[in-house]
């Protein structure tokens, strides 16, 4: 039981889910994710020492890191994310006071929603409380994305961090991740849920093809700027690419492939939103997930598994893998009066299929980050 009364502040900063636009936020692409309200919480109080404390709930592990050596603990286990996050936010100019921490995260790891943001923009939030300071939450999300990227090794685009510290309760945030220009989109889905299913496949996006699928992009985006004058891959629209996209072979085309016509599908699931046409919205998702297995390939015998049994529910009118892939969860959309039986359906056949069992989560769309004074 946490004794709150022992700390200064609580501060949260979310999980999410991405309901479309996946593997398009480091081309440039638009992006439509949520914030959950699964999200990770910190408890921190100042402890006068130039030391960060830092314990967790459901972990026995207790870290100490030095603020005046943070670079020192990138292969620490546990500790890497927040002495990273702590570092980008002093490199940054901010001040880093000595603190302990307390966190304790509801996020399930290595589910695909976030955990890994979740920890690093409540840890810098936490920092800034304790020490006196509002953050801004988009300094926050590309600092957090920094250390993701500098310190952990996951050469990860800004649609995480930003929602975990942007978000908005029962919004979707249509974010431009050239740009980052948002728009609140207002989550209204008549008589269906979102519901959110975990394969239960262990991932690691170190030591996955993430970013093996980052240079393919890279790629790809090298050879059409020869063709056209664009600024990324998803400056083209599926016109532009059925002119210019045979300059690309094999894989490196089928990537590319995705990433523009899942631009347009984010593009067309934000209109279907806005005018409350879940049934559009459900196709886009379907449509997303083929893409995901056929073109870019991140989905895996487990995801493909788990959103086939939700698409053969009669009650689901669209379902697809949701963040990197490679394990982790998809996402449904299901008629509220049958998601139970969904559930129950859906985890029988696919553990007929796997061997697998899946978990499913009950989660509402809250906001971002948090910071309450105790």
């Amino acid at each position: 039981m946490i004794d709150k009364k022992e700390y200064a502040y609580r501060v949260t900063a979310a999980g999410r889910v991405n309901l479309i636009g996946e593997h398009v936020d480091y081309c440039g692409g638009k992006v439509l994710p949520a914030a959950l309200t699964l999200c990770n919480t910190v408890y921190v109080r100042p402890n006068g020492t130039d030391k960060i404390n830092i314990e967790w709930t459901d972990i026995p592990d207790k870290v100490s890191l030095d603020i005046n050596g943070l670079e020192q603990y990138k292969t620490m286990k546990y500790g890497n994310y927040p002495a990273g996050s702590a570092l980008m936010w002093k490199n940054a100019g901010h001040k880093v006071i000595g603190c302990d921490m307390l966190h304790d995260c509801t996020v399930p790891f290595g589910s695909g929603l976030s955990s890994s943001a979740a920890i690093e923009v409540s840890t810098i939030a936490a920092l800034a409380a304790v020490a006196g300071e509002t953050p801004d939450p988009v300094e926050v999300a590309l600092l957090a994305q920094k250390a993701e990227r500098e310190y952990a090794g996951v050469n990860c685009g800004i649609m995480d961090q930003y929602a975990s510290a942007c978000g908005k309760k029962n919004c979707a945030i249509l974010l431009d991740c050239k740009t980052l220009e948002r728009e609140y989109v207002p989550i209204k889905l008549g008589e269906y849920s979102l519901v959110i299913a975990n394969c239960k496949k262990p991932h690691n996006l170190v030591e996955s093809k993430y970013n093996e699928r980052r240079q393919e992009t890279e790629e790809a985006y090298r050879l059409l700027s020869e063709q056209a004058e664009i600024g990324c891959l998803a400056d083209l629209t599926p016109e532009d690419f059925k002119k210019i996209g045979g300059v690309l072979g094999g894989k490196v085309y089928d990537r590319a492939k995705h990433v523009v016509e899942e631009c347009e599908r984010v593009r067309q699931a934000a209109a279907a939103m806005k005018r409350g046409d879940m049934r559009v919205l459900g196709m886009l998702l379907n449509a997303s997930h083929a893409s995901l297995r056929d073109l870019y390939e991140v989905t895996g015998k487990e995801l493909d598994a788990l959103a086939a049994a939700a698409q053969a529910h009669p009650a689901c009118i669209g379902s697809r893998m949701t963040g990197a892939g490679f394990g982790g969860c998809t996402v449904s959309l299901v008629r509220s009066s049958e998601v139970e039986n969904f559930k129950t359906s859906v985890a029988e056949r696919y553990r007929k299929a796997t061997g697998y069992v899946a978990e499913f989560y009950d989660s509402a769309v809250g906001d971002g980050i948090t910071v309450t004074k105790l």
